[in-house]
């Protein structure tokens, strides 16, 4: 404990890792995971597919900011749908 804590009586907690649950599209995995940012939320997250055993990951970070962190999350499922449905393997390039 440093001497400011010590002092002033701040006391740290642990870091807690976010498990952010999948949903499931055509055989990929989303992954929303809105970022907080001045106030908002930027939409992003990433979406994975496992293909001969190689997992492939495709890092999903957009311009759209929202006052809520569920609506960026919404937002970013629906978007990566689309995203797959136009791309599908493709993304992965």
């Amino acid at each position: 404990m440093g001497l400011f804590s010590r002092l002033f009586g701040l006391k740290t907690k642990p870091v807690e890792q976010l498990q952010v649950e999948a949903v499931e599209y055509k055989g990929y995995l989303i992954y929303p995971d809105s970022k907080a940012e001045g106030g908002q939320f930027r939409v992003s997250g990433r979406i994975t597919k496992e293909n001969e055993g190689v997992l492939k990951t495709h890092q999903f970070i957009r311009s759209d900011l929202l006052s809520s962190e569920n609506d960026a999350n919404e937002l970013m499922i629906k978007k990566s749908q689309m995203f797959i449905d136009q791309m599908k393997d493709d993304i992965f390039n």
